[in-house]
């Protein structure tokens, strides 16, 4: 890096005549007229930096500003905005001369080989306390310029505020829409009634839960003859009996409790029953509300009824051993004809 001084404003630069000023018209952002530029020249330190080599980085204590003699130079201001190149007889920096130390609100690299004077606090008051008229002009501009781009910059902050909160809002939509799809994966669609996968679901929270106060017990239940009703009355009545009983089911869990859909005509309750008399209650409950329900159809009303098989569920055991042992005392009740009751282990089939 190389530096010098001209010894006054009048001087050539690289063997060329400084320019006379002439703006007749607005300058750009950040551009410098004629005698401005010549001005800074005349008392600023000469830099030159190779392309690609770094200025300052963002949040580097600033002490100048800088005015590009030639080359130009990138300012990069990150957090997703764009960068800005200064090319000749433009300036950057220059709070730094304004407020004094302060940390860079972005870094400059070299876009290309490139001359560059830099002009500290000292020099610049200098400079303003020999040539006031000329100063003020170019701090006036350089003020509009800093408020312009203080202005912008809220107004895209405000933007990316707003693009977050439509992407917050947009997030939350899709968890809705995901939670929907989650529930809807776990919900049988004829009846409501969660499936087997929302059982499965309910058994790992359960498993989970710290609540173990009262034991659990598993209730299988198949509706009777099933096969024959929708043989004889269709499947628009097969579905209609499947609704009612899974009505049944979803009166008769309680807080807490949990019925669900297996499949076909098979149903499953998750109930609080501490032993096999509470259990026996439970299961002489269900019986009796589906043998009081009527379908109506074309001829004479549709009576219905299921047999269920019971079982209290292990601490020490899992689904399998639950569903294994309620699922044998449902077979001896379909044996026994139907419409009624068995406890796992139990080998008689309840009169009701």
């Amino acid at each position: 890096m190389s530096r010098g001084m001209p010894d006054h404003a009048d001087e050539t630069i690289d063997g060329e005549p400084t320019p006379k000023s002439a703006a007749a018209h607005p300058l750009p952002a950040r551009a410098l007229d004629d005698d401005e530029y010549h001005t800074f020249l005349s008392i600023g330190r000469r830099e030159r930096f190779a392309a690609g080599e770094c200025l300052f980085e963002y949040g580097a204590a600033a002490s100048c500003m800088y005015v590009v003699e030639s080359g130009e130079v990138r300012l990069h201001f990150g957090e997703g905005m764009a960068d800005k190149v200064v090319e000749t007889q433009q300036y950057f920096g220059e709070l730094a001369v304004f407020t004094g130390h302060h940390q860079r609100m972005a870094g400059a690299v070299a876009e290309t080989d490139a001359l560059v004077w830099a002009v500290d606090q000292a020099a610049f008051e200098a400079l303003l306390a020999q040539q006031p008229g000329l100063m003020a002009g170019f701090m006036r501009r350089s003020f509009s310029y800093l408020v312009a781009a203080e202005t912008q910059l809220v107004l895209d902050l405000r933007r990316r505020n707003e693009d977050l909160l439509g992407t917050l809002d947009n997030l939350r939509q899709t968890r809705s829409q995901l939670s929907f799809a989650m529930q809807m994966v776990r919900t049988d669609e004829l009846t409501g009634l969660p499936n087997r996968r929302g059982l499965f679901r309910f058994i790992e929270e359960m498993s989970a839960s710290a609540d173990s106060a009262t034991p659990w017990a598993l209730l299988l239940v198949d509706v009777d003859r099933f096969k024959q009703i929708n043989d004889a009355c269709g499947h628009i009545a097969g579905d209609s009996a499947l609704r009612a009983v899974a009505d049944e089911l979803r009166q008769a869990a309680g807080l807490m409790e949990h019925a669900a859909r297996l499949g076909g005509d098979e149903f499953a309750m998750l109930v609080r029953a501490g032993d096999a008399g509470a259990l026996s209650n439970r299961a002489v409950a269900v019986v009796a509300a589906i043998r009081a329900l009527r379908l109506p159809t074309a001829g004479e009303a549709m009576r219905l009824s299921v047999s269920v098989g019971a079982a209290l569920c292990g601490a020490d055991s899992d689904w399998s051993a639950w569903y294994g042992r309620a699922d044998a005392a449902l077979y001896r009740a379909k044996q026994a004809g139907g419409d009624g009751w068995r406890l796992a282990g139990e080998h008689r089939l309840t009169d009701l």
